[in-house]
């Protein structure tokens, strides 16, 4: 992989896991000393992630990461909202018997709260595969990506921070596919990313630090 994509994937991986939170200030050079690069992949990575509005530039400052806005949150889970059951309507229609059973690694799951976002993205990444639609599946997985930052605020939203319940929606939603009752599926993933927005936007007007009103 070249340099400056190495730089880019852990750069936006750590804005994803909040290890840079939101609002945070980065430089160029603590950057490139961090990463032990030079700065000009920096600069390469830190352009790409303000096209997908993960950092804003500060004139004669730096950059931020981009705080997490209670707009930006609504845009973001409404356009899933739009995206993700046609994937999952266009796999239930064309996927191979033998895609949609693949599914079934993602029916159990134990570990931590950093375990269960991997498990989380993983399994939503799978969905948007098995449409066996490429422009629709890249959107869908670079949504889910973006949404990261969202799911660890929403898990922490959780009574008991136990998503068990989370779980049995996705074992709901695999019956359903591999049933290929379209209507069904339907119903379960669109009440699945309805009740993350329940989840998420409460947690976030608590976490003031990362609420930031859009401006436009």
């Amino acid at each position: 992989m070249l340099l400056r994509e190495n730089i880019y994937d852990r750069l936006r991986s750590d804005i994803l896991a909040c290890r840079f939170a939101p609002g945070d200030e980065m430089r160029e050079q603590d950057l490139a000393e961090r990463y032990e690069v030079s700065r000009q992949p920096v600069r390469d990575a830190l352009l790409r992630l303000q096209r997908e509005h993960l950092v804003t530039v500060q004139p004669r400052q730096g950059y931020r990461v981009t705080p997490i806005s209670l707009a930006d949150a609504r845009d973001l889970l409404r356009f899933r909202l739009a995206l993700e059951p046609a994937c999952v309507a266009e796999a239930i229609e064309s996927a191979p018997d033998s895609v949609l059973k693949s599914l079934d690694e993602f029916r159990r799951f134990a570990g931590n709260h950093e375990d269960f976002i991997a498990y989380n993205r993983a399994f939503h990444s799978a969905l948007a595969h098995a449409s066996g639609n490429r422009r629709m599946a890249t959107a869908l997985c670079d949504l889910i990506g973006q949404a990261d930052r969202l799911v660890r605020v929403s898990i922490s939203n959780l009574r008991g921070h136990d998503p068990a319940k989370l779980v049995a929606e996705h074992v709901a939603l695999i019956d359903a596919m591999q049933s290929r009752e379209t209507r069904t599926a339907a119903r379960i993933i669109k009440a699945h990313i309805g009740a993350t927005e329940k989840r998420v936007l409460p947690a976030l007007k608590r976490n003031a630090v990362i609420v930031e009103e859009r401006l436009s």
